[in-house]
């Protein structure tokens, strides 16, 4: 599976920390330590050599010792402060303090005291860090729950355990459920349990307001939560695609399920993916159209070019008169 940039970002961080702890650091170690190639290991270094603060003269970046690069040895010179503690700017802090005290209102009743005290203490230095612009903050959010549902069922969430509750439903029917609980979910102004409702057989929310009552039981989750699927998945019977593309259309192997990147070295790459629908195609060919240097097999570009002539040919004129009744030439609405 083709690397994503946060992917790459995480490693890339990791290294410079790793590095400024570790001074010279073979190549072959650094690659079996962040679990990539050795090969992988120089172009991130090249891509490090390159980054840093802005101003990007020599001494903004991130730099390495260039005669212990040919040795086979990694040793970081400058950091540029990626080694020390984070600092928060004034925006930076504001939000978080906006997060902090939503999540104080949110869950704070359900967490335990050394929780409470921890989110108390850090909410306090932040504010009192912030200053006045810490004042202009005002998050009222609440969970529409009983205290007492609230702490089981968030200890339930987190300690992996099922539930049973007692629920009254939209039509005021009032039920004892049995319930595998995933998480905490906020919308449309109400808190809901996302969760595996062993009555209904499926996947489940419940409105904290209508649970009457809570119990942690002692059994495990028959049902966890599965991983994000994407919504596409790509199968080997889809027709397989490479396109090339210029630098500027990063977002390609960003955002797709590719099955492969090849980095070019005028900055362009290329990408193979596998394509269950040749309109869908269509389009992202034409959406890429000023950004596209070749694709294969042909006769997908072939195809994406005649859907374009057929576009253009629709603004020449007298082409309006195929439309005149409002509906498209072929007869749909």
């Amino acid at each position: 599976m083709a690397e994503r940039t946060p992917e790459r970002l995480v490693r890339l961080l990791g290294m410079v920390a790793f590095l400024d702890r570790n001074p010279g650091v073979q190549v072959e170690q650094l690659a079996a330590h962040f679990g990539v190639t050795p090969e992988q290991v120089l172009r991130d270094v090249d891509t490090l050599w390159m980054s840093g603060t802005p101003g990007y003269w020599p001494d903004d970046l991130i730099d390495f010792d260039a005669g212990s690069l040919e040795t086979g040895v990694i040793r970081l010179t400058q950091s540029r402060g990626m080694g020390h503690a984070l600092r928060l700017g004034t925006r930076e802090a504001v939000a978080l303090i906006a997060a902090l005290r939503a999540l104080q209102e949110a869950v704070g009743p359900a967490l335990d005291p050394q929780q409470r005290d921890v989110m108390a203490s850090t909410l306090e230095a932040l504010t009192a860090a912030t200053g006045e612009a810490a004042a202009a903050v005002d998050v009222q959010l609440s969970v529409d729950a009983a205290p007492e549902v609230l702490v089981a069922v968030a200890a339930a969430v987190g300690e992996g355990r099922r539930l049973r509750l007692r629920y009254v439903n939209a039509a005021d029917e009032t039920s004892v459920r049995e319930v595998d609980p995933w998480q905490l979910v906020t919308g449309d102004e109400h808190s809901y349990l996302q969760a595996w409702c062993h009555s209904a057989r499926g996947e489940r929310l419940f409105r904290l307001d209508r649970v009457l009552s809570a119990e942690v039981l002692g059994a495990g989750l028959e049902h966890p939560p599965g991983p994000v699927r994407p919504t596409f998945q790509p199968a080997d019977a889809h027709e397989r695609v490479r396109i090339e593309l210029d630098g500027t259309a990063r977002w390609v192997a960003e955002q797709l399920p590719v099955d492969e990147i090849e980095e070019l070295p005028d900055g362009g790459f290329r990408v193979s993916l596998r394509v269950a629908s040749s309109a869908w195609l269509r389009h992202l060919l034409l959406r890429l159209a000023p950004r596209v240097r070749d694709v294969e097999p042909p006769e997908v570009a072939e195809d994406a070019a005649a859907a374009a002539r057929r576009a253009l040919a629709a603004y020449e004129p007298g082409a309006s008169s195929s439309v005149a009744g409002g509906g498209l030439p072929d007869g749909r609405d």
